[in-house]
């Protein structure tokens, strides 16, 4: 795989990556996002966009200026609703006419215990929300989106956010941001649920792919590799915990402190959340138990 530090995009270009298939990286580069936002056309007449990107003026006229003589945009597809993915889509709606369709709302897909821990009052962590977003058309897993001269499968990978879905299109796969191409995701509760990662990471695993087209970085030409990379990368973190917890319980932040040595300051809230994730994961496996409620600041302590 390409290393994360060779992919330098130049925003707003429209890349050629094969036969009806372009990336235009959007102009929000930060510490979640790496260069930017992945926008992908695909197509060579009526165009599928996936993931228009944050709501950035300058990323739209992007978008439009990829659009070659003959093109048109007929298809709008969200794989999921943070706010570096789906914002712009109403705006590109307007300007094209086309439809836009995702899995479903802000909280589709939302597992039964990150519906109570928001419920409970736990708030989304890094990425933010697009609170706002709504779908025209709703799909759901396994359903085909069918273009000019283009079909794409929708495979539900609820875990990164429960409404997210990867796109499935002759052998390639438009993994958003549950596989990336610099970094592992981020699973942040309530919107993030570590035991839906991992059993979506396996259902993908159980299929052959000749390539990956992430959400953000480089595309990944070994998504075997790349998804057992991931799996281990928990598996091991889930054994840090487990470690750690065998001495004394602790708090996710705590935690976090204690194993992520590795990452800025600034990164620490999110790896806290990475870890309450885990937690969430082994107390639904019996694995651990929070002393009283269940959030993201009780202390927990590792089961017999």
């Amino acid at each position: 795989m390409q290393a994360p530090e060779d992919f330098d995009p130049t925003p707003g270009e429209a890349v050629h990556l094969g036969p009806g298939l372009r990336r235009i990286v959007a102009p929000n580069p930060s510490p979640m996002t790496w260069r930017g936002t992945n926008t992908y056309l695909v197509g060579t007449r009526e165009l599928a966009v996936i993931d228009p990107g944050p709501a950035i003026e300058a990323h739209l006229q992007a978008i439009l200026a990829a659009l070659e003589p003959g093109q048109s945009i007929s298809h709008i597809i969200v794989t999921h609703t943070h706010l570096d993915h789906s914002p712009l889509a109403r705006l590109l709606a307007q300007r094209t006419g086309a439809p836009v369709l995702a899995y479903g709302g802000p909280t589709a897909g939302r597992s039964a215990v990150m519906e109570q821990l928001a419920r409970g009052g736990l708030a989304g962590g890094g990425e933010g929300i697009d609170t706002e977003f709504s779908p025209d058309v709703t799909v759901a897993h396994g359903e085909r989106i069918a273009g000019d001269g283009w079909e794409l499968e929708v495979i539900h990978t609820p875990g990164h956010l429960g409404n997210h879905i990867a796109l499935a299109w002759e052998g390639q796969c438009f993994t958003a941001d549950h596989v990336m191409g610099w970094a592992s995701s981020l699973v942040s509760p309530p919107d993030g649920d570590l035991t839906d990662f991992m059993a979506s990471c396996r259902a993908l695993r159980a299929r052959a792919w000749e390539v990956f087209h992430p959400g953000h970085g480089a595309p990944v030409e070994a998504p075997a590799e790349r998804l057992d990379w991931l799996i281990g990368h928990r598996e091991d973190r889930e054994a840090a915990i487990l470690d750690a917890l065998a001495d004394a319980p602790a708090t996710a932040r705590d935690l976090a402190a204690r194993i992520y040595t590795d990452v800025s300051a600034a990164l620490l809230p999110a790896a806290e959340r990475n870890v309450f994730a885990h937690l969430v994961d082994l107390v639904g496996k019996n694995r651990v138990a929070p002393e009283g409620e269940l959030s993201v600041s009780a202390r927990f302590s590792r089961l017999a």
